[in-house]
């Protein structure tokens, strides 16, 4: 819990704070409807779907633009309670297949707040460095700092999908790292971190025309990567992976929520609802003067 004291005084609703009407078209909070649970059959899953959403492109996209300014007031308040004194902070997990669309909810979703309260990292192939210690060193040293929007583009989520589908590390050691994560992510959490888990959740067709798209066009040539095809190539052994994760690591402290990426619009709109949903849930007031105020006001109006 933050140390920052609140002020007693009522607050003012935030900007664009949210009007029922106005979200008629969730028909279900997208907190229940994209949240995984028991028998999540990953399978099964419509990649095209809008679970909870009655609502379309235009409806979805206008309620992202209805909803900036109030998610960009909350993490203004969150990042002024992070230099008063708090200890409370945010953690987007983005984890998803090539072309799932993580770049585009950066740029689209945590590009309505001010960049300065966030705090970006992207996970690779590890460095010698890192590999030097275990699997989390790098993930500890990379969480928010209080009042900070933390995003992780890729996650320690890939340390029991890609060294379980390319075999980097032997089966007993990956197996034993889901328990060592949902006990990471507790501590996370304790320690004043909201963690809101995405899993984008692209189609085997689709992955298809995008990579496609990016081979057809000079401005999407940077995008592209050979090994992008490796990995479609194991597109099964990756589904059963992302399986196994979702069953063993949603849990009540850090659920995952399973968000049908084949419609980007769609992808945009529940993971914009979703942080505005964890920001709202931490009350955010804004910090009390730590100075006498009326003094101030005399001694500026002096000068």
């Amino acid at each position: 819990m933050s140390t920052t004291k609140k002020s007693t005084k009522p607050r003012k609703a935030s900007k664009g704070a949210a009007d029922p009407a106005l979200d008629a078209d969730w028909e279900v909070a997208p907190t229940q409807a994209l949240r995984v649970g028991p028998g999540f059959d990953l399978a099964a899953f419509d990649r095209r779907s809008t679970p909870g959403f009655a609502g379309d492109k235009a409806s979805g996209q206008a309620l992202v633009a209805r909803h900036a300014d109030e998610l960009s007031e909350l993490q203004e308040r969150l990042f002024a309670e992070g230099r008063s004194g708090g200890s409370r902070s945010v953690l987007l997990v983005l984890q998803g297949m090539d072309t799932a669309g993580k770049g585009g909810i950066v740029r689209h979703v945590v590009g309505l707040v001010d960049p300065q309260g966030v705090a970006h990292r992207s996970f690779g192939v590890p460095t010698p460095e890192e590999r030097e210690h275990d699997f989390l060193w790098r993930i500890r040293n990379a969480l928010p700092r209080p009042g900070y929007i933390g995003v992780f583009d890729r996650s320690h989520y890939e340390d029991v999908l890609v060294a379980r589908v390319d075999e980097l590390v032997p089966p007993a050691v990956w197996e034993a790292r889901y328990d060592e994560i949902n006990r990471f992510e507790e501590e996370v959490v304790a320690a004043g971190t909201t963690i809101v888990k995405v899993a984008l959740l692209v189609s085997y067709e689709e992955q298809r025309a995008r990579l496609m798209e990016r081979l057809e066009r000079p401005d999407k040539f940077w995008k592209y990567n050979p090994n992008d095809v490796d990995s479609r190539r194991k597109w099964p052994a990756y589904q059963e992976a992302y399986q196994a994760v979702l069953d063993r690591t949603s849990t009540e402290t850090a659920p995952w929520y399973a968000i049908p990426a084949d419609r980007k619009w769609f992808a945009r709109l529940a993971v914009s609802e979703l942080l505005l949903d964890a920001l709202r849930g931490l009350d955010l007031g804004w910090p009390p003067a730590d100075f006498d105020v009326e003094a101030e006001k005399k001694r500026l109006a002096a000068t």
